[in-house]
């Protein structure tokens, strides 16, 4: 059994939907609701602007609690979303009142339109990284984002005054979507930003997402960092916990990640500059300790992958077999053989998990899965790297101890 559990994991609760919980004042004309992305909503002389809707299932649920904590019906002038996922658009519906005006910015359709067309290839990749969640009482139900006819787009910034406060909505395309933006009160030096740095403030943003995304920005997140701090809000809102305050602690914050994407960007450009290939980069960079973050989604050495990529694309020059279509795992089988056969392969992976390497084991332990697939001894050694890797994390990296998890639960399948 292995020693973490994604269910124990940070943003498990800073995801969580209680239907019970109220919604809260942050100040005097600004109250959140907690939901899997927080949900917004300003007040004005002339009407409220909402941030965010929740999910579909969410939404209804969310303007009751705004309704109940402000004690009258929300007189909705705009609706606005900082990103495309479902859990800040898809509860649209509950907040559509005659008179809202919804805005996005302008790649918002198209990118709902492009996970509509992959919607089975999404679908079963995050069920993958969420597999060990995906039962009883712990079953998140999505649904394919549907956006309202009617939308107000933007491209680069949109300024408006609603009830005498000033709103500026600026684009954010380098953080968690091409479409997020901040929204900005600028005379109160308050601003939204959404997901823009990762679910989880103060840790490593999510450059790659092992479930499957467009890849974010490591340079462009870097510039947008630092024009947000030079800004210097007082009122820093993300899109879970609960909200920053005082100029200094959020440079801080900000800059503390900054530090440590660009301490990890310049290491691996100095090794691409020299030579170095990705996998000595990967196993070789580590942020030294005044940088480490909280813990968060992607460890450090994926900012490292996605950092070569970002610059270099997916061929590597290391090998001439990248330029084709055949895969390695189609010698596997060979392989195996001449090694004699599925169980002395384990035997090898068991080796290098016994000289402390599950890596190498699980290079291993792959190839002899993948011709003895029903052999249980193999499948207890897979089982055993795993868990191994799974314990290896530290309960610290939600997205890889995400998808151990499912390997793992699938390798006890076989068992049984």
């Amino acid at each position: 059994m292995t020693k973490f559990r994604t269910i124990d994991h940070p943003l498990i609760a800073m995801i969580s939907w209680d239907p019970q919980r109220p919604a809260e004042w942050i100040n005097n004309h600004i109250a959140m609701v907690h939901a899997i992305s927080n949900a917004y909503v300003v007040t004005t002389d002339d009407g409220d602007v909402v941030i965010n809707s929740g999910t579909e299932q969410q939404g209804a649920r969310i303007r009751e609690k705004f309704e109940e904590l402000l004690g009258r019906r929300l007189d909705i002038g705009k609706l606005i979303f900082t990103q495309n996922h479902t859990d800040h658009i898809g509860g649209w519906r509950a907040f559509a009142d005659p008179r809202t005006d919804i805005v996005a910015q302008k790649m918002t359709r198209q990118l709902v339109d492009e996970r509509k067309m992959l919607t089975n290839f999404f679908t079963r990749r995050y069920a993958n990284v969420i597999a060990s969640l995906m039962s009883g009482a712990n079953k998140q139900v999505g649904t394919p984002e549907i956006l309202p006819d009617a939308l107000t787009t933007f491209d680069e910034e949109l300024s408006f005054v609603q009830g005498g406060r000033h709103f500026v909505l600026k684009r954010l395309w380098a953080g968690e979507t091409l479409d997020s933006i901040a929204v900005w009160l600028p005379e109160e030096r308050t601003v939204f930003t959404g997901n823009w740095a990762g679910a989880i403030h103060g840790a490593l943003p999510n450059f790659y997402t092992a479930r499957g995304d467009r890849q974010r920005s490591v340079p462009g997140w870097l510039t947008q960092c630092r024009e947000i701090v030079a800004q210097e809000p007082e009122l820093l809102i993300t899109g879970h916990e609960q909200p920053i305050e005082g100029k200094e602690q959020i440079r801080s914050d900000l800059m503390k990640v900054h530090d440590a994407v660009r301490y990890l960007h310049d290491e691996t450009v100095k090794g691409m500059d020299a030579g170095v290939t990705l996998a000595d980069m990967m196993q070789q960079i580590a942020l030294p300790d005044h940088l480490v973050p909280r813990d968060g989604r992607c460890p450090a050495y994926w900012i490292v992958r996605a950092v070569y990529e970002e610059y270099a694309g997916w061929f590597r020059h290391e090998r001439t077999s990248e330029l084709y279509a055949t895969p390695q795992n189609a010698i596997w089988p060979d392989v195996v053989a001449a090694m004699g056969g599925a169980e002395q392969v384990a035997l090898k992976a068991k080796d290098e998990l016994g000289s402390g390497d599950p890596e190498k084991a699980l290079h291993f332990i792959e190839m002899a899965v993948s011709v003895a697939p029903s052999n249980r001894f193999v499948r207890e050694i897979e089982l055993a790297v795993l868990e191994t890797l799974a314990d290896g994390t530290e309960g610290r990296i939600f997205d890889l101890l995400g998808w151990l998890e499912g390997r793992i639960l699938a390798a006890r399948q076989k068992l049984a």
